[in-house]
């Protein structure tokens, strides 16, 4: 019986929150991330197109795990939207398909922004990520085929309009939930205000929990390549990173002993005791000197493992 492979790599832990710049995907940010730590696992919260920079959050090794704390958060992204032409993609890469000559004042754009906020519904871009029939819709796209996409509700906290440089643009900022498609709001204004429309420039600037002053430009990365010293290099790019607890900050919190850990580590529940400690919880999480151990449910005065960290 052959011995299981051991992983290729350093099992490092974090968050690196990445600066992401234009024309450089969101996979290939990973892989490269991935490359610079030699670490182990390394996987995204949230895809940036492409086209779109600002604020990739990569989680490496453990950190993994508390991906989808970190794509249920809210998110904040600055755009321009350029009237008079609605494209295939709903942004500058695709073929445009709608035209026309006429172009909003200032006020008829905020005339309308009321209709995009709170819980609105949504048809995804016709090249997203969506799935139709267990296929992309992007792939779909790509072949050719034009389908039908779902409606779906989807939160917009805020909408602001920042600015209107010239007929042609206008600057917005919108903070919203998981699954909003900044793209399908430029699509939708053009389509509302009769003049169409489609995203220029999309900068997102934040992804909760994660402020805009963590991140770190791809170039600053990059440059440490240069320390000739590996150990040197990796201690530099280590320095980089954020606590793996910080994509928890949204959860209850236990502080736990040693024992405790280790009951933890095997699986088994923990007495949650004390005048603070929180009856009932669908979830939370646990550290023992300042590690994280645990995230679980509490109920009945326990606190019960549902994914143990190494």
């Amino acid at each position: 019986m052959s011995k299981p492979r051991k992983p290729k790599g350093r099992p490092i832990s974090g968050w690196l929150i990445l600066d992401k710049p234009v024309d450089f995907g969101s996979t290939e940010a990973v892989s490269k991330i991935k490359w610079l730590f030699k670490a182990q696992k390394c996987g995204h919260a949230g895809t940036l197109d492409p086209l779109a920079s600002g604020m990739l959050p990569i989680a490496l090794g453990d950190a993994t795990k508390t991906v989808p704390y970190v794509m249920d958060g809210r998110k904040i992204y600055e755009f321009t939207v350029t009237w008079g032409e609605e494209r295939a993609t709903d942004d500058l890469e695709g073929d445009v398909t709608q035209s026309s000559d006429k172009r909003p004042s200032e006020q008829q754009i905020r005339d309308i922004l009321p209709n995009y906020i709170g819980t609105i519904s949504q048809v995804p871009p016709q090249f997203s990520a969506i799935k139709i029939a267990g296929e992309r819709a992007y792939d779909l796209a790509r072949d050719g085929e034009a389908v039908e996409i779902p409606s779906r509700e989807v939160e917009v906290h805020r909408l602001t309009l920042l600015a209107c440089p010239d007929a042609n643009t206008a600057h917005f900022e919108v903070e919203c939930g998981k699954g909003t498609y900044v793209r399908a709001l430029a699509r939708d204004f053009g389509r509302e205000i009769g003049c169409y429309g489609h995203i220029s420039g999309l900068r997102r600037t934040f992804v909760a929990p994660f402020a805009e002053e963590t991140m770190v430009p791809l170039a600053q990365l990059t440059a440490l390549e240069e320390i000739e010293d590996m150990d040197e290099r990796l201690a530099a790019l280590d320095a980089l990173l954020i606590d793996t607890c910080e994509a928890l900050s949204a959860l209850p919190h236990l502080i736990i002993s040693d024992d405790q850990a280790h009951r933890l580590k095997m699986g088994n529940p923990i007495m949650v005791r004390g005048r603070d400690a929180p009856v009932a919880e669908s979830e939370a999480y646990a550290t023992a000197r300042g590690r994280l151990i645990a995230i679980g449910e509490i109920g009945q005065g326990e606190f019960r493992p549902k994914r143990v960290f190494g």
